[in-house]
């Protein structure tokens, strides 16, 4: 027998599970997401990391592409090819297809190795309601993860974006394997860097606003999801949060307005489309509220959208004004690709009310 495969089949002998799977979005991986995969290296014969939030433009929760994140653990492991990732996309307002999306991705997975199906494991520590998504998948072992000295990554991205070069070490480092330690050193000197440093301190502030406030405070928004001779329009945004990403037109509605009249005002002050008022109203399809409680970064959000589906033909004259940079009308084949360039939830917001007409 081939000495790779004598070592392989010594590496097996003893293991628990044939597939551990590990779900998580790594911003950034850290001490204890490290030693948990090499905790399942231990007990299982193959680890997948499913990296999420895989597709998403750059913030302040979400700073590294799932390929950064997946090359900043790889450094920070022994070379094992026991190990591998995978990206798994958000779906915001469907849980069954996210559910769907790991079930393939294990089951691509699980059939390439020969895995026993009843030797799968799902690994995953049951720290609040953000983890629920370790009970929908009943039809593995569950393995609970032990919370590792107390690190948590949103910690690590509030002080990675508040730090001086001098407290780098003091502030983030300690939690830190070296190589992505050193990675995030890199990345600071980076012009993304600078710009998500804009976006935490415009945050900040926002919070501050209001924090003397007796309750949680909730935002009421609008959007319009308009679709012309199978195109849609967007805004490009002209300042924080999310300046430069492309979005819905939308915006906050007034104390004395309804929702729609304030999803029509927002429209055509953002776009300047040369459609008659009348004639937007007319053209509404459907409407859907989206009230994902992590949409935005900026607090609880509630958006109501609605779909406006004009008439074929050719494209109206739009123009970007008021707090859009930019306004453009986007083949719906294009804007398929643009997850990573689009604002908070409206990738989501138009895949699902595209699904209504």
């Amino acid at each position: 027998m081939p000495e790779f495969k004598k070592t392989r089949l010594a590496e097996a002998i003893g293991k628990k599970y044939d597939l551990i799977i590990y779900i998580g979005r790594f911003q950034p991986p850290h001490l204890a997401h490290i030693k948990l995969m090499e905790m399942a290296l231990d007990r299982g014969k193959e680890l997948l990391v499913l990296i999420g939030s895989a597709v998403q433009p750059r913030t302040t929760k979400n700073p590294w592409s799932w390929q950064e994140r997946a090359e900043m653990t790889k450094q920070s492991l022994p070379s094992d090819s026991r190990v591998r990732f995978l990206p798994l996309h958000d779906v915001l307002y469907n849980d069954s297809q996210w559910v769907l999306n790991v079930q393939s991705a294990v089951n691509e997975v699980s059939t390439m190795i020969g895995a026993d199906p009843n030797k799968i494991a799902i690994l995953g520590h049951s720290k609040d309601e953000t983890s629920y998504y370790l009970q929908l998948f009943p039809q593995w072992k569950a393995i609970d993860a032990p919370n590792i000295d107390d690190i948590h990554a949103a910690d690590i991205r509030a002080a990675y974006w508040m730090m001086e070069p001098d407290d780098f070490d003091e502030k983030v480092g300690q939690k830190l394997p070296k190589a992505i330690h050193n990675y995030l050193k890199a990345f600071a000197l980076r012009p993304e860097y600078e710009q998500l440093v804009k976006e935490y301190k415009f945050l900040l502030k926002y919070w501050a606003m209001w924090q003397g406030a007796p309750h949680t405070v909730q935002f009421l928004t609008c959007d319009s999801v308009v679709i012309q001779s199978g195109h849609i329009l967007l805004v490009r945004r002209r300042a924080e949060p999310g300046r430069g990403l492309w979005a819905l037109p939308g915006g906050f509605v007034g104390d004395q307005e309804r929702i729609k009249d304030a999803a029509i005002r927002e429209l055509r002050e953002e776009t300047r489309i040369d459609c008659p008022e009348a004639v937007l109203y007319g053209s509404i399809r459907a409407s859907e509220v989206y009230d994902h409680p992590n949409r935005s970064l900026r607090g609880r959000t509630v958006s109501h959208a609605f779909l406006i589906e004009l008439r074929p033909g050719a494209l109206h004259y739009v123009k970007g004004a008021d707090d859009a940079e930019k306004a453009r009308w986007v083949p719906l084949g294009v804007f398929d690709t643009m997850q990573d360039q689009l604002f908070e939830d409206h990738y989501h917001i138009v895949k699902d009310l595209l699904g209504k007409l």
